[in-house]
């Protein structure tokens, strides 16, 4: 049966069909996203994993941001 030969209502219906599955496959790929983002985006997960390499460098930012602080303040 071809498209041109079904009434009017039926094609609404097919078209609402296709338009709510299409939404709800949208919604479904959306908040899949976000997940998988927050996971890979989560501070505190890398902050866990990486310890030692975060405070080195913080540690290293400080002490230069000190000295150069301090040589602000020094007599030539």
């Amino acid at each position: 049966m071809s498209t041109q030969n079904l009434p009017v209502q039926v094609l609404e219906e097919r078209a609402e069909a296709q338009r709510r599955r299409l939404h709800n496959s949208v919604s479904e790929l959306k908040s899949s996203v976000r997940e998988t983002v927050h996971q890979r985006l989560e501070m505190k997960v890398y902050l866990r994993k990486y310890f030692w390499q975060t405070t080195a460098a913080v540690s290293l930012v400080a002490l230069l941001a000190g000295y150069g602080i301090a040589g602000l303040f020094r007599r030539r």
